[in-house]
């Protein structure tokens, strides 16, 4: 019999979370005993964009090939005792399934250039500050919405009866049912996320302008913590429940910090740092819409008022293009070696899209460090040091900047995610910010995924915060405080001026 979050249950309840990130794929049992969560992987796999005649693709079929096979290890993990399983992803991508079910080509990967020029396209005949009002989101080509009109021209859209994003489509191959989970579907451009519903207005433009069958496309939405059903006949040894969780890994992540106030700012670092604030309510303004800031949706009503910034999927680029050039270069022995150089010699800005497709990274950040005057010589450390400087300027300024959009004032930092475990980069977010940085759970996003279903399934009761006390006995928390290092607000501030000056 389960007590409530803060107590924990009797006798120990087992959870699956499939976690699919930019780069891996995971599943993860989750063992949920007095009120603490253990946490143990019984699958990994690589996630990696695939490369086509037509574009990059997610081999979305193979991943669900893994994501069965992980869930099936989970099963005889738990001795069998496991009940139900919840699915995360990166945003925006989908697949579109036929009336039969069956997807009619693998899903196109954002990283796929077919999206440039199509914002400028869509904003000729929907202006961007209307679209703004309505889905509050921040600009970026692989929207969803710029991928549809992308696909304007495909001559299949007849055949498609569901579009699906991707935590829903892996949902939809569990259990059967066509959903569209609202933190995911936030990321799409395509929702009114005052009302959580989908924009009538915004769909309507697609299918008048572009021939584009959204209305009917578009399946239920569902929040996090709904019960989709049982598994589908035959697919593990036992059935299981499928709940929809916060089906975008930002909003898992986020349903995770270990936080006791509201007045904190987030981190969810790994291949995408997502920075921003957790809010009641969307911040809609035209001052917002002009600095490109994002309202997603999260759990239990609230809106994850943030920014988009590139993250460690620039220093893992940058590291593989090394390795490839048959450079002897390890990450953690360069982390080391770039801890000991003088900080913020060259910063640039990691919002720039040029370090958005996979490439020849050192080469860019070259080319933007002598744009904007500064010089970064072709070595490893140099480059290091200056992507994670870059990434603490940039985290800064999202922070101030989301703070005086929104009216907040915030004390603290959390990093979730597996950047949280980078040590140099969570003390230079503390220098940068002037805050103390509370580092951890690195398995933030699938213990949130865990938290939304052990709540749904009774193991767990209570709003995010009875949630968040479980997830602060869960977890192994280090705190980072700010005047370690010699860099003081006047570098931060040079350190601006100089990221910028090609702008």
């Amino acid at each position: 019999m389960a007590r409530d979050a803060g107590a924990g249950p009797v006798t120990a309840r087992y959870f699956a979370a499939v976690d699919l990130g930019a780069s891996s794929g995971r599943v993860i049992l989750g063992r949920l005993e007095d009120g603490r969560f253990e946490l143990s992987q019984t699958g990994r796999f690589g996630n990696g964009p695939v490369e086509a005649t037509d574009g990059i693709h997610t081999d979305a079929s193979g991943l669900f090939a893994h994501v069965r096979a992980g869930i099936e290890a989970a099963i005889e993990a738990s001795g069998g005792a496991l009940e139900s399983v919840g699915v995360d992803t990166w945003g925006v991508d989908y697949g579109r399934v036929d009336a039969a079910g069956e997807l009619l080509e693998a899903p196109f990967h954002y990283r796929d250039d077919r999206t440039l020029g199509v914002p400028e396209l869509v904003f000729a005949g929907l202006p961007a500050e209307e679209l703004y009002a309505a889905a509050g989101l921040q600009v970026m080509a692989f929207n969803t919405l710029f991928q549809l009109v992308a696909a304007r021209e495909d001559d299949r859209w007849g055949e498609v009866a569901r579009v699906l994003l991707m935590p829903d489509l892996m949902s939809y191959w569990l259990s059967g049912r066509e959903v569209a989970e609202v933190t995911m579907a936030s990321t799409t451009g395509l929702l009114d996320v005052a009302s959580r519903t989908w924009s009538a207005s915004t769909c309507a433009h697609l299918a008048d302008s572009y021939g584009l069958p959204v209305p009917r496309v578009l399946p239920e939405l569902v929040e996090p913590g709904t019960i989709l059903g049982p598994t589908r006949d035959g697919l593990f040894s036992r059935p299981l429940q499928v709940v929809a969780v916060g089906g975008h890994d930002t909003a898992s992540a986020v349903a995770s910090i270990p936080a006791r106030g509201t007045d904190f700012a987030f981190i969810s670092s790994g291949t995408w740092s997502l920075v921003g604030l957790e809010l009641e309510q969307p911040v809609l303004s035209p001052e917002s819409r002009a600095a490109d800031f994002t309202n997603e949706l999260g759990i239990d009503g609230t809106v994850r008022y943030l920014k988009n910034v590139m993250g460690l999927w620039v220093l893992s680029e940058s590291v593989r293009t090394w390795q490839a050039a048959g450079r002897d270069v390890e990450l953690l022995p360069l982390l080391e070696a770039a801890a000991d150089r003088p900080g913020l010699a060259c910063v640039l800005d990691m919002t720039d899209d040029r370090l958005l497709p996979p490439g020849d990274m050192p080469s860019r950040l070259r080319t933007m460090a002598a744009e904007t005057g500064q010089d970064l010589p072709d070595d490893p450390v140099a480059i290091c040091r200056c992507i994670l400087d870059s990434l603490a300027l940039a985290y800064r300024n999202a922070i101030r900047t989301a703070c005086a959009l929104a009216g907040r004032e915030v004390g603290v930092v959390h990093v979730v995610g597996g950047g949280c475990q980078n040590t140099l980069l969570c003390q230079l977010t503390a220098e940068a910010t002037g805050l103390p940085v509370v580092a951890g759970p690195a398995e933030g996003t699938a213990l949130g995924n865990l938290l939304v279903q052990a709540r749904a399934c009774g193991a767990l009761s209570g709003d995010r915060t009875a949630l968040r006390e479980v997830a602060i006995a869960s977890s192994e928390l280090t705190t980072y405080r700010p005047g370690v290092l010699p860099i003081g607000p006047r570098d931060w501030d040079d350190a601006e001026r100089r990221a910028r000056a090609g702008r």
